[in-house]
């Protein structure tokens, strides 16, 4: 057995959560219809029933005092019906079980922006592009991502967090006609990408702001859903232009991989594309 640590109780609580969303017929158990349960979901002894172990040795890995083995780690995930994604979410929390800290970039090296970067954004100048931290701190962006979403100069250093701006500000909640599943993916992002760094005081400062600050996001946050996101579409509605379908995709650094740049895109010739291209003529225009 190993000391309990941040990565393994947290672990634990995923795993509670998980078996609380399964009911005993989707995992091939009977309970008889009239049979009054205590708990939503598995109890623990089904679980620890179907994975073939103890009672107790499952209690303890829910409780953070005990980190499965291989052979019942494959089971529990095979059993509470993991993803890829929820699976790639709790091998990273087992990827350092001893309470030590995976290795990071110092903070400043973190937010440094390499000069070649910076001139690439000014060069991107018929698409929107930013550049996202780990937390998706928001590090530099060009003038069409402003114009595209928000005066991201005029935000306080501190609150620049995408995260952050779509759930407290309301003129980039207004962007976002789809809001609820812009809000609920960033939440299931950034619990990913926290897997490997659970203690980081930046993190810590981010959710526990936004828990005070948005019943949503702290309801959202305790559901423990888990998201990779590289790519994908969003619909914004700018109050200008009107509302457009724009891709996206994110690179990540080779030399930093704590910053990814994020290119946003519209289908050639589309409505989506013209309207975007009006968007950028008035950047011209006003720069």
């Amino acid at each position: 057995m190993v000391e309990a640590t941040t990565e393994l109780r947290e672990l634990g609580q995923f795993f509670q959560h998980r078996r609380a969303e399964l009911q005993p017929h989707q995992v091939g158990l009977d309970a008889p219809a009239a049979e009054r349960r205590r708990v939503p979901g598995l109890r623990r002894e089904e679980v620890a029933q179907l994975v073939s172990i103890s009672t107790d040795y499952y209690t303890r890995i829910e409780q953070g005092r005990l980190a499965p083995s291989e052979p019942v780690l494959a089971a529990l995930e095979r059993t509470l019906r993991l993803d890829d994604e929820q699976r790639d979410y709790v091998r990273t929390l087992l990827t350092r079980t001893d309470g030590a800290s995976a290795p990071r970039e110092p903070a400043r090296r973190r937010r440094a922006i390499r000069p070649q970067l910076e001139r690439l954004l000014g060069q991107l100048d018929r698409v929107p592009a930013l550049v996202f931290s780990r937390y998706l701190d928001i590090l530099a962006w060009n003038d069409l991502a402003a114009a595209l979403l928000l005066d991201f100069a005029q935000i306080p250093e501190r609150d620049r967090n995408y995260i952050r701006l779509v759930f407290t500000n309301p003129e980039m909640r207004a962007r976002y006609p789809e809001w609820e599943q812009v809000a609920r993916t960033c939440v299931a992002v950034l619990r990913m990408n926290a897997a490997g760094t659970p203690t980081d005081p930046a993190l810590s400062r981010l959710v526990g702001d936004l828990s005070l600050t948005s019943p949503d996001f702290g309801r959202w946050w305790a559901e423990r859903r888990v998201a990779h996101q590289n790519f994908g579409t969003k619909t914004v509605a700018h109050p200008e232009v009107g509302e457009m379908s724009l891709d996206w995709d994110s690179f990540q650094q080779a030399g930093n991989v704590e910053q990814q740049l994020v290119i946003w895109s519209a289908e050639p010739g589309s409505e989506s594309a013209e309207r975007l291209d009006r968007l950028r003529e008035t950047v011209e225009r006003n720069g």
